[in-house]
């Protein structure tokens, strides 16, 4: 039996994810990664051969093994969908990764030198803004609740953050809703967030490739850990369901395996 990818039997697999409350950020990869595959087919029929040549075009491509084996993913998880039980890709092996790159390392004096030169430039929001993400009510109750891949988490805010934010609020004359804000009136935006963050790289003199969102996640995690030595109660506060997971999070720079080797 021979099996074709189709427009529609794409945009019915994304839809399926939606459905499960995939996130939006996962979907779009997903999304890409099916593309390109079908775009590599040309109309031809999915075999192994077809996968494993368009595996190989990926590595020949200079692709990341991670985002190759997230292309992998993406289409084993079509093929599922579809009932294709006889089409499968083999993911890479990778070695578990025993050091982090020193260019993705955010530390927490570049993370400072971040806060100080929003507040400098007269941004108090960006700067409230890299230490957290909130309403009004979230920092009213000193409590927020979020709904992230079907998981539903309640994320506490710290007294101090909290009088911080509301004054902030005040200022700005926000009684509810969203504290940070576009010039539309409407709640930031994750790419908006990003922005933001990357134009004060220069001003603060730290590497723009360190400077995004996530990367204050992995700040966090790496503080919490130095100061609490605790793998398992960190998991719980990140929201993981795998051990494994947090594990990836406490991965040193270089500089610190090496001092440990």
């Amino acid at each position: 039996m021979e099996y074709y990818m189709t427009d529609e039997r794409i945009t019915e697999y994304l839809k399926a994810l939606e459905n499960e409350e995939r996130a939006a950020a996962t979907i779009e990869k997903y999304r890409r990664a099916l593309l390109s595959f079908a775009a590599f087919l040309s109309g031809a029929a999915v075999t192994p051969e077809m996968i494993h040549l368009w595996k190989d075009d990926l590595r020949a491509s200079n692709y990341a093994p991670s985002t190759i084996n997230a292309c992998l993913a993406a289409v084993n998880g079509f093929f599922c969908f579809c009932g294709w039980t006889d089409c499968r890709a083999r993911f890479l092996k990778i070695q578990r990764r025993l050091f982090r790159d020193s260019k993705q390392e955010l530390t927490r004096a570049e993370y400072k030198r971040l806060v100080a030169a929003a507040e400098a430039a007269g941004d108090h929001g960006l700067a409230l803004l890299m230490e957290t993400i909130c309403s009004v009510e979230a920092a009213k109750n000193g409590k927020t609740e979020i709904a992230l891949k079907g998981k539903i988490r309640t994320i506490l805010l710290p007294s101090k953050l909290c009088r911080k934010l509301l004054k902030f609020a005040a200022r700005q004359k926000t009684a509810s809703g969203a504290i940070f804000r576009a010039k539309s009136g409407n709640a930031m935006s994750r790419y908006q967030i990003w922005s933001k963050m990357k134009k004060l790289c220069e001003r603060a003199g730290v590497d723009a490739e360190k400077v995004f969102p996530h990367n204050l996640r992995h700040l966090f995690a790496t503080a919490f850990y130095r100061a609490y030595k605790d793998i398992v109660k960190l998991a719980d506060v990140l929201g993981h369901s795998s051990i494994e997971t947090t594990r990836i999070y406490l991965v040193t720079s270089v500089a610190e395996h090496r001092r440990q080797l």
